[in-house]
This record gives C-alpha cells, structure tokens and sequence, in this order.
C-alpha cells in the first residue's frame, strides 16, 4: 500500500517528513512571510527559529479562538507555558485543545495543534540555551496576552504606553528571543549581546505597529482597536467616534503620529541589523526582508491615509521582489543600506515629533 499523499488537511500524513520540511510545510500553511524569510536563516539558526516561530503561532490561535472565553484562554495559555518548559504532556495538551477549536481558525492552524506534540518534540532536540530563549518568549507571549484580551477594546488603549506593552507581549519578546538566538549561534554577534537586546524590541514593535496601522478597519470590524487614545486626545479625536464611513482630519492627524513613532522603531531595526556581520548574509536577509517590507507598508499607509481596507494598503508581490533585490544588491554595505532606507522612508516622519523608544526588558 502507497503512502498516503503529504498535506496539513492530513496531519497523519506529515509523519513521513524529515524535521525541517515538517517545519518548512507548516509555516507555509500559517505564515507565507516567514515562510520566505525564515529560510534565508543559516541552517544552524533555521530550525530553531523555525519552531519559535510556529510556538508563537500556538499561542496566537489560542488568543485569536473567538470559541474560548477568556478563562479558557488564560488556562490554554498557562498550560502551553508548562508544555515548552518541560516539554512533558503535550499530547494531552493536544486532544484537549484540538475539538474546541471553530471553523474560524484557518484549517492550518487546526492542523498545528493536531501535531503539537512533534513540534515540541522538536523545540527539546536543541541546545539548552536555545530551549531557554524559546520558553522565555512564549511564557512572555501567553502570560501577557491575556492581559489584553480581558479589556474591552472597542475604543481603543487608553495610552501609548499601553501600546508599548501590548508589542512587547505579541512581538518585542520575539525580538528579544531572535536576538538571544543569533548571539548564540555566532560569538561574534553575541559581543553587542546587550545593545541588540535593547534594539529588538524596538524592531518587534515596528513590526506590529505597522500590522496594527494596516489592519485597523479590518480589526474596527470586530469590535477591536489597539490605537492609543492619548495620540489621538492631542489631534482633537475621540476613539469611541471611529467610523469607517467617515473621513475625520483629527483621526488623520493622529494616525501620521503613529507613522512616525512606527519609522522611529524601524530606524532603531536598521541599526539592529547594521550590527550584524556583513558576511552573515542569511541573518541580513531575514532582518532586511521584514523591515523593507514594513517600510513600503507605511509608505502605503501615509500615500492612502483614508484608506478602509487592509486591501488597499497591502504592497504588491513587485513590492516584495524590490525589496528582495534592493537587499541583495546593498544588503553587505552599511552606508547604502542606510541611505536607501533613509530615501525610502523620509515622507514617514511627523515634524517636531519625538517619541522615547522602549527598552528592552530582558537585560
């Protein structure tokens, strides 16, 4: 009898796969960005950010399960957090979680947690220190999230301090983990250990800053919104009001603010990858590709400022195949990187607009 064909609608079927290409399938089924950055990583680096990538995604569909209350979701969390530590009971963990889960969770995602237990198998195949970086991100991850998901969103956060802690939570301590990832593999990078600790963040929040911009009508239509009121309390603009019939200057203004801080933080992501060796071309890559990505984003945001739709402001495939280019041609030259980002992401920047970058707090 023929093995049966390998696919996600066929998590039986994924057992024929080596550890990398069961990784690589399943990133192409809840990611298509990482799904093309991860793999520019060094082989060394590749498999263990590849499983924190898909960990991350765990405890993702665990928060986005609009079928668990929000007691279900904090035990799911805190039970995943002891999962990865210890790397014990994660098939249990599995069967527990898999048939509570709705038809809203995209079918890849169904998948990942029916095979729960070979990533984790795969996340204690690493070195300790590695293990370490991983469980410290998705405790960071799961114990803050919550937080977040008990509050009524529906007029946004009250400051953009909150903002801050709420990227740290979904994507600074991503950051602080890939940092903590690549000073390990390379003692070359791990001698600015602590200023790349610092900058990660700020790169995980420019990251998220720019997906909160883009999805802010689709989120809106949930009843969700992650924009800081205080910004808005300078423009003269009240969140209760966001109305996506209409075309508010004040909502406007205060949106060119988050732009701004948003390049900031991007700015803080191209000093992060500058201190990565120019002859780690891999690591440059997965830097570069995000934060090219990103800045045509918000270009596209601040070009369409009455966008309604995620649609209109999402960049082209010719889009990413520029950036990819622009990388590889500049990716090992600090001064053109630094110039094309510049010219690139000028238009960005509020006037007499200053913002004080968080720091990291894993140091």
């Amino acid at each position: 009898m023929s093995e049966p064909q390998v696919s996600l609608d066929n998590p039986k079927s994924l057992s024929q796969l080596s550890d990398n290409d069961f990784q690589a399938l399943l990133l192409e089924g809840v990611s298509r960005t990482f799904a093309l950055t991860i793999p520019q990583l060094p082989q060394k680096l590749y498999a263990a950010v590849a499983n924190a990538y898909l960990l991350c995604r765990i405890v993702d569909t665990i928060e986005d399960e609009v079928s668990l209350s929000a007691h279900q979701k904090e035990y799911f969390c805190a039970g995943f957090i002891e999962v990865v530590k210890t790397g014990e009971h994660a098939e249990l963990f599995a069967v527990d979680l898999a048939p509570l889960l709705s038809d809203q969770t995209i079918p890849a995602e169904h998948t990942l947690i029916h095979v729960l237990p070979r990533v984790i198998q795969i996340t204690h195949s690493f070195e300790a220190t590695q293990i370490e970086a991983l469980a410290c991100c998705v405790e960071t991850m799961a114990a803050g999230m919550p937080i977040f998901q008990a509050q009524d969103l529906s007029a946004g956060l009250p400051t953009l301090a909150d903002l801050d802690n709420y990227c740290y939570y979904v994507a600074g301590c991503v950051g602080e983990m890939l940092a903590k990832l690549f000073c390990h593999y390379s003692p070359e990078i791990n001698a600015h250990h602590d200023e790349l600790l610092k900058l990660s963040v700020s790169f995980g929040q420019g990251l998220q800053m720019t997906n909160i911009l883009k999805d802010i009508w689709d989120d809106a239509q949930r009843g969700v919104c992650w924009l800081p009121q205080d910004i808005f309390t300078e423009t003269g603009f009240d969140l209760k009001n966001i109305n996506i019939q209409e075309n508010d200057p004040a909502f406007s203004a205060g949106l060119e603010h988050l732009i701004s801080i948003a390049q900031d933080h991007l700015h803080n992501a191209l000093i992060y990858t500058l201190k990565i060796p120019c002859h780690e071309v891999g690591i440059r890559n997965f830097c570069l590709w995000a934060l090219g990505m990103a800045v045509l984003t918000l270009k596209k945001i601040k070009q369409n400022i009455n966008f309604r739709h995620s649609d209109q402001v999402k960049i082209t495939r010719k889009s990413v195949k520029t950036t990819i280019l622009a990388t590889r041609i500049a990716g090992r030259s600090n001064t053109l990187l630094s110039l094309l980002f510049n010219l690139t992401s000028r238009e960005l920047k509020t006037p007499d607009w200053h913002y004080s970058l968080p720091s990291s707090k894993a140091i």
